[in-house]
């Protein structure tokens, strides 16, 4: 495998006898790091893959992407060679976007298909966003509207220098985020578990359940305690949900299995 490829698994535990990788999209301006310390919560049949994202972290000389049809693409090549045993997608906020995008990609490009897709805290994908725009504000106007969203830590929001260094990338991802426009395609065949927070502001129920119209496989929605970023506060319940659904099909003693491809004739 490339070093290349690599970059892409930063934190990648290495597990040769897991049974299914779980990779992990981090939320805007997030980093694999993220998903550090998820692999303590799941048995060694499951192989956690936080997923690094070029503009942050080790890749932070690498230019952040603008736009959901590069990021996808250049994200399915880098985790082509990574994709040869059953896999699951689990995307927050801005990643469950990029998770959803990601299958949808795989999907055109012959690749094999997740066994699962779990997007979190945000509405379906054709659904438009309620909030106006800030990629575009003058910086002051733009980390204003970050600290309203309490998604970046103070501490970060604090400190001038280390503002200058992370805003391209949380610019570029809310710029992702933001132009992202929804085109229709043959709902996906993986079931879909939606993630919400019972105090998120950002997303209702009904924009969770709204999800069902794209995937012809099974939806379920799970709400958790918690704002928008429940996924730390409440990932002890995360990571049980998950688990619960990618170990369901061993419990009457069969090896999970990969859906079949798509006919693309």
């Amino acid at each position: 495998m490339t070093s290349e490829a690599h970059a892409w698994l930063l934190f990648r535990p290495g597990r040769p006898d897991a049974l299914v990788r779980l990779f992990c999209l981090p939320y805007a301006g997030g980093g694999s790091s993220a998903y550090r310390d998820w692999q303590a919560g799941f048995p060694p049949e499951i192989e956690v893959c936080p997923v690094q994202l070029p503009g942050r972290e080790n890749r932070f000389l690498e230019p952040p992407a603008t736009s959901m049809p590069i990021l996808v693409r250049d994200l399915a090549n880098g985790l082509g060679p990574f994709l040869d045993r059953p896999f699951a997608l689990f995307g927050h906020s801005l990643g469950a976007l990029v998770v959803f995008e990601l299958c949808h990609e795989l999907r055109s490009m012959g690749q094999p298909v997740a066994r699962h897709l779990f997007v979190s805290a945000h509405r379906a994908p054709h659904l438009p966003d309620r909030r106006p725009p800030i990629h575009h504000l003058p910086d002051d106007a733009f980390v204003a509207e970050l600290q309203r969203l309490n998604g970046t830590p103070e501490e970060v929001l604090g400190n001038s220098e280390l503002m200058e260094l992370v805003l391209p990338t949380l610019r570029a991802d809310f710029t992702i985020s933001e132009t992202y426009r929804w085109t229709w395609r043959p709902p996906l065949d993986c079931p879909i578990t939606v993630f919400g927070g019972r105090n998120d502001s950002e997303t209702t129920p009904a924009e969770l359940e709204a999800w069902r119209t794209h995937t012809l496989g099974a939806l379920r929605v799970e709400l958790l305690p918690g704002d928008h970023f429940f996924l730390h506060d409440s990932r002890s319940q995360l990571q049980a949900a998950i688990l619960r659904q990618l170990m369901a099909p061993r419990l009457d003693g069969h090896e999970p299995t990969t859906l079949p491809r798509p006919d693309h004739r």
